[in-house]
């Protein structure tokens, strides 16, 4: 969840969605993609989105049910997808791997005891974004007019540039480390129901009395993705400590601690390795009838899971007019 201890720092709050409405939300992809994609495997049957060479594509039935939520209230989403992992997250990522092999195991157990509720909460555990859904999900964005930006490293990083340049008002993630990466608003729960939660950095920093760069000394000390924090050091401590020290190594020192990678994790959250060389579109034109045959037609998902979807993206062009989305 991408330091999800940082939600005892951040000023969070919920904001309706009317309030967004004419906003560009720059999208963490691979996050946004990865939720829809366990949600429709552990709800819909493989068979829905299965090719008949045994290729599974349920995120082309995601991206078809996630997508209206953007449409309906006027908000273009960008989606920003990751480039290569740091080698900071080696760890991290052998770490879900094991987890996934672990839950593979259990996987085969459950289907040979015939446990579909154990296997619908097993199979949607071990998704990963295979190579053939990284690119079907940006072919039919790309036939929806979605906007997609390659990042060259961290997709998060990547769209908390994009806001802060002022080409986009949002950053969409349910991560809360893109408050390291200096995003300064960010939308999270664009996958639940109901309105979503702004987090917002500014208000994070006045709140605490931290610049962004002892907000980035404070979750090194609790641990993220890139590195393991130190024993006994939760969110207040963290805020205590760097308000006293004044940063991560004067901290260090007055404990008698360390903590490993912490120079190259502060430079990866100041310095994130981000591009300015990408352009989009605001005003959206989206083929409907070519992603439905798309979806549909060339890769055999069922018609029936995607129709409510595509209804519903069709019924938001009409509904937001002609000068926004045509």
């Amino acid at each position: 969840m991408g330091n999800a201890a940082l939600r005892d720092i951040a000023v969070l709050e919920e904001v309706p969605f009317e309030d967004l409405a004419g906003s560009v939300v720059a999208v963490d992809a691979h996050n946004w993609l990865y939720r829809y994609l366990t949600t429709t495997v552990k709800w819909t049957s493989s068979g829905k989105y299965t090719t008949a060479e045994g290729t599974e594509v349920a995120n082309l039935i995601g991206i078809v049910q996630g997508l209206p939520k953007f449409f309906e209230h006027d908000i273009t989403p960008v989606m920003v997808f990751d480039g290569g992992p740091s080698d900071l997250k080696t760890d991290e990522i052998e770490s879900r791997r094991e987890q996934r092999r672990t839950y593979e195991e259990q996987l085969e157990t459950a289907r040979e005891e015939g446990d579909e509720v154990a296997i619908a909460q097993l199979e949607s555990r071990t998704q990963r974004l295979t190579e053939t859904i990284q690119t079907t999900s940006r072919e039919l964005l790309s036939l929806l007019d979605v906007p997609v930006v390659e990042a060259p490293a961290e997709g998060e990083a990547q769209a908390a540039h994009i806001v802060r340049r002022g080409d986009a008002d949002y950053v969409g993630s349910e991560d809360y480390d893109a408050l390291l990466f200096g995003a300064p608003r960010t939308l999270r729960q664009l996958t639940s129901k109901g309105d979503p939660e702004l987090m917002d950095l500014e208000a994070t920093l006045e709140k605490h009395g931290l610049t962004l760069e002892q907000l980035i000394d404070a979750a090194i000390l609790i641990g993220t993705d890139f590195n393991p924090g130190v024993s006994g050091i939760g969110p207040k401590t963290a805020i205590s400590a760097i308000t006293e020290h004044g940063d991560l190594w004067s901290v260090l020192e007055a404990r008698g601690e360390t903590v490993e990678y912490g120079d190259r994790v502060r430079q990866l959250f100041r310095d994130p390795n981000v591009t300015d060389d990408y352009e989009f579109e605001t005003t959206l034109d989206p083929d409907l009838e070519a992603a439905r045959s798309f979806v549909v037609d060339e890769w055999g998902v069922d018609a029936d899971e995607v129709a409510r979807g595509f209804e519903r993206i069709e019924g938001s062009v009409v509904q937001t007019g002609l000068d926004r989305w045509s």
